[in-house]
């Protein structure tokens, strides 16, 4: 059940398995004002012991949500909360000095916010392939909102009037981008706010990054439907890929941040996770399995 004080904000965070970066991001968030925050930790179940996290920040509600996914999580933060304004943040982002500040200022403006994703690197330079890959495509939130409409849920922002009336995330698609579609159909707006910016960690690996786009691309299946249509269209957007490649090798090239060495390594990777794209996509559209 929801604590009995209510406080104007709450900000949710689901957890599996990633204490050192759990407490990265709470000693961040923690620096500020929390007086009028309710900072809410959901984890799923997670097999790290939350002992010494949990004696760390007494500030902090620390719950556990059975069910597994981040949806699932996210939404029981939600239920055991009172609090009219939502601020969605992910354990292993590092919310920038006054991103509380700026959440406060800018929530009542809009019906739901998405901030910046600043891609960083837990490693020292030079940087591996995925870690260039990251740099140039990690996390680009104003497009996603301009362009499609939608902000991942690592930072967003609304309200619980609005959360309430588009319904919880939905556990097995892409939570994030499945509750924006649907709450911009019930006609509330989507707004980018450059000043709320949180720091992501890079996928330092083939490994971690493969394994983020082959959950990407199995979550936007579910999301598509398995008809013949669908399908279809699942190939012909596989058949792609291989193009891609060609279309967004300039974006790596054009990057300042990379060294020579790095954009090689970088456009490297981005012709593994494309093909890899292509082939997962097509074994989707010829079994109509995730």
């Amino acid at each position: 059940m929801p604590t009995n004080e209510i406080k104007k904000y709450a900000v949710v965070i689901p957890h599996y398995d990633d204490v050192a970066r759990l407490r990265i991001c709470l000693d961040a968030l923690c620096a500020a004002d929390l007086d009028d925050i309710d900072v809410v930790v959901v984890d799923n179940g997670s097999l790290q012991g939350l002992s010494e996290i949990i004696a760390s920040f007494q500030k902090v509600r620390f719950l556990t949500e059975p069910r597994k996914g981040a949806a699932n999580a996210r939404n029981r933060g939600v239920s055991e909360t009172n609090s009219p304004y939502l601020f969605f943040l992910d354990s292993d982002c590092v919310p920038a000095q006054g991103w509380l500040s700026v959440a406060r200022s800018v929530v009542s403006g809009a019906d739901i916010i998405g901030g910046r994703i600043d891609v960083f690197d837990e490693t020292a330079p030079p940087r591996s392939g995925p870690q260039a890959f990251e740099a140039v495509f990690g996390f680009d939130q104003q497009a996603y909102i301009e362009a499609k409409g939608f902000s991942v849920t690592a930072n967003l922002l609304t309200s619980r009037k609005v959360f309430e009336d588009v319904g919880p995330f939905r556990s097995g698609v892409s939570e994030d981008l499945d509750w924006c579609l649907r709450a911009g159909a019930k006609g509330y707006k989507l707004s980018y706010e450059d000043r709320l910016c949180v720091g992501h960690p890079s996928r330092g690996n083939w490994r971690d990054l493969s394994r983020k786009w082959r959950r990407l691309n199995t979550e936007s299946f579910s999301l598509t439907g398995v008809g013949p249509k669908a399908r279809i269209v699942r190939a012909l957007r596989a058949l792609v890929m291989p193009i891609s490649i060609l279309a967004h090798a300039p974006k790596v090239l054009r990057c300042k941040e990379l060294s020579a060495s790095e954009k090689l390594r970088g456009l490297g990777t981005l012709a593994g996770i494309r093909m890899s794209r292509m082939i997962w996509m097509l074994r989707q559209a010829i079994t109509g399995r995730a």
